[in-house]
């Protein structure tokens, strides 16, 4: 591959990403011509910094926030993320910051054309996750006026109330609040129960201790989605088991 080649997946690449961010919400300047309030969000192209530039520099309501880091299609991220660290922690003069000046900028993303990792480095243990998209302005907005992260949170629950609790729910709350805290990378916490009406039960038993004690502080809509979901899951589950006994019948 020839360097003109890689310059033009380089442009293509940045296409890419512009596209992305500004689906999601952004506003894409160059850093010849910034207006930093120009909207709520905005991500400067070749942000320069003491240790380079950086590919974007993402702000929000004004104050230095994040970094993308872009590769050309077809790099490996694995080895980005110290890349994009090093942006974080690199100082700007006469730019406002949602951290203090000897903390990195919190929200670091690496990307490609098809594919974007992110990480929170407010988090206990930061790691590297994968997304579908940049998240829209608010949500960062949002995020960033939290005293802590989620994952943080999950280190700091309330007390359960164990209330009507049998000892098997108490011990399953407690044990995917623990999974929780350990954020592994499955993101994904496992409950086995066999008999499917019951797993519908502990599952939205689950869910409403978690969202009323502001566990998950997920909304009210979304818990109710999830509940519909899981109701959907059994039905379909019923399904599958009535469907096999018949065709066990007919063979």
């Amino acid at each position: 591959m020839t360097p003109n080649d890689y310059t033009v997946l380089e442009a293509q690449t940045r296409e890419a990403i512009d596209g992305k961010l500004t689906d999601a919400g952004w506003v894409i300047q160059d850093k010849k011509r910034i207006n930093l309030y120009e909207s709520l969000s905005v991500a400067v192209r070749e942000m320069d910094t003491d240790t380079g530039p950086a590919d974007y520099m993402l702000f929000i309501d004004g104050k230095a926030c994040g970094i993308i880091e872009a590769k050309r299609e077809g790099a490996d991220l694995g080895g980005v993320a110290e890349q994009s660290a090093r942006y974080a922690a690199s100082t700007i003069n006469f730019i406002q910051r949602w951290v203090a000046e000897d903390q990195p900028r919190p929200l670091l993303y690496e990307a490609t054309n098809h594919e974007i990792r992110f990480r929170d480095e407010r988090d206990p243990h930061p790691r590297t996750r994968n997304l579908f998209h940049f998240h829209k302005p608010e949500t960062l907005h949002a995020w960033l006026q939290e005293e802590d992260t989620l994952r943080g949170r999950f280190h700091n629950l309330p007390e359960l109330d164990v209330t009507s609790l049998r000892d098997c729910q108490i011990d399953a709350i407690h044990g995917i609040e623990h999974s929780l805290k350990q954020a592994k990378p499955c993101d994904r916490a496992f409950l086995e129960q066999k008999a499917p009406n019951g797993a519908v039960l502990n599952s939205k038993l689950l869910l409403g201790c978690l969202t009323k004690q502001k566990r998950l502080e997920m909304l009210d809509q979304e818990e109710e989605w999830l509940a519909r979901q899981l109701d959907h899951s059994v039905t379909a589950y019923n399904q599958i088991r009535a469907i096999k006994a018949i065709d066990a019948d007919y063979y």
